[in-house]
């Protein structure tokens, strides 16, 4: 993406743990492991492998020069594997015939998008922790204070803020909990799968090839079966709903109308002095609405032909790299937002005044049905509460219909908005809970 916008859609350590020289790296970590692998199973000796493995540092090559040459190939491995033997032979003479022997391109390249992924998201993940550990905070220390409760953008009933951040931080914990637990497995089956180049040794060294880079050992060579891509894929994708989701309700929490939350260190504007914008969320949002069209471009490159794909492979390269990022740099900025979030309790209260109670229709329509008809309680409840010429309380003891089971005293108790939160302090105590457990 360069450097401009880097600041607001790349933030965070994923970035740097994606970059061109971490690719680079891990290529060469597969050749490296490789070697090593061949020599678990007799098929080279530890001198040779040990002579690949010194010259598998990322500095000693051109990762720009690699990706023009790969125009001529259609992969940076055959570029590299060339650059490879020619520094192995340079330092020991002979080992370098055992360079990138039994495997494909495509052994090494998925082998190191895996080690890639298994070095970045952990990164990720603990950008995801951290904004559900701020969520929980927050949950905490607001379980009992009273907000109104948003349907459809409009003032429903009372609910507390506390019940909000718990769900913020459900959703988090959910979504990262698969990321955690997904297990990159490396790759290696040969020209078409089978291994054939390095039989009857193949089992064996795929065994030992998976040991040494510590990824999970496939049972079959995985060229054209990408469900590992679109599953993780998939994980990304809701991570980045589950952020999209806070930081969106903490966009819409500081509007100044609302005005119920503000970051601590929000930003300004080139134009307009009095402004504070809530950035981190707002760039959250920002970064977790690219993942869906990645997700959507890596799930369709899952349609690989025969034994090795033409096209949809190649496809995936950047999209897998844009997804870790932007999903990344959401979480970075979540967490960021999350972590100074200011909430206004007082302006909360206010805004569930705003409506003269009318937020508790509810309640009362439940208080007096029965003995009332529902039906009939619930039209007159409602044709209170478009009287806008006085008070809701004046406006229900009045009505026809609830005039004899309804003074304005009973009628303003019902309307107490912090009687009327249900389980939601309960609720928060449950997530919790349950998170600690």
């Amino acid at each position: 993406m360069g450097e401009l916008f880097a600041g607001v859609l790349e933030r965070g350590g994923v970035r740097a743990a994606v970059a061109d020289d971490a690719w680079l790296q891990a290529l060469l970590d597969a050749e490296a492991a490789l070697a090593g692998a061949l020599a678990d199973v007799g098929l080279a000796t530890p001198d040779e492998a040990s002579a690949v493995a010194a010259a598998c540092v990322a500095e000693r090559y051109d990762a720009a020069a690699l990706g023009r040459d790969a125009a001529a190939t259609g992969n940076p491995v055959p570029p590299l594997v060339a650059a490879l033997r020619a520094e192995v032979e340079r330092t020991s003479p002979g080992a370098a015939a055992i360079v990138h022997r039994g495997a494909t391109s495509q052994d090494v390249a998925d082998t190191a998008a895996m080690l890639v992924v298994a070095r970045a998201l952990p990164v990720l993940c603990g950008d995801l922790r951290g904004a559900a550990d701020a969520a929980a905070a927050l949950a905490a220390e607001h379980r009992d204070t009273v907000m109104a409760g948003r349907t459809l953008l409009q003032q429903a009933v009372p609910t507390t803020f506390g019940l909000k951040a718990a769900g913020w931080m459900s959703a988090l914990d959910a979504a990262t909990a698969p990321l955690r637990a997904y297990k990159p497995a490396a790759q290696l089956g040969g020209a078409a799968g089978t291994l054939a180049s390095v039989h009857p040794h193949g089992p064996a060294l795929t065994s030992a090839y998976a040991r040494r880079l510590g990824l999970a050992e496939p049972v079959l060579p995985w060229h054209t079966d990408r469900t590992r891509v679109g599953a993780l894929a998939s994980a990304l994708g809701a991570a980045a709903g589950a952020v999209a989701k806070a930081a969106g309700d903490v966009v819409l929490l500081a509007q100044t109308e609302v005005g119920e939350v503000r970051e601590a260190a929000g930003g300004g504007s080139s134009a307009m002095p009095h402004k504070q914008n809530p950035v981190a969320a707002i760039s959250a949002r920002a970064c977790a609405g690219r993942a869906a069209g990645l997700v959507a471009t890596l799930l369709t490159a899952m349609a690989h032909e025969h034994e090795r794909a033409a096209g949809a492979w190649h496809a995936e390269w950047l999209p897998l790299r844009d997804l870790l990022v932007t999903v990344g740099s959401a979480a970075a900025w979540l967490r960021a937002s999350l972590e100074r979030l200011e909430v206004d309790a007082v302006r909360m209260r206010a805004n569930l005044d705003a409506t003269g109670g009318r937020l508790l229709a509810e309640r009362v329509a439940a208080a007096l049905a029965p003995p009332l008809d529902r039906a009939a309680v619930h039209e007159a409840v409602a044709e209170a509460a478009a009287d806008r010429e006085r008070p809701f309380a004046e406006a229900l003891a009045a009505h026809p219909l609830l005039a004899g089971h309804l003074d304005v005293a009973g009628a303003e108790a019902l309307l107490d908005p912090t009687a009327y939160t249900g389980s939601a302090p309960e609720l928060v105590d449950r997530a919790l809970a349950a998170r600690a457990a």
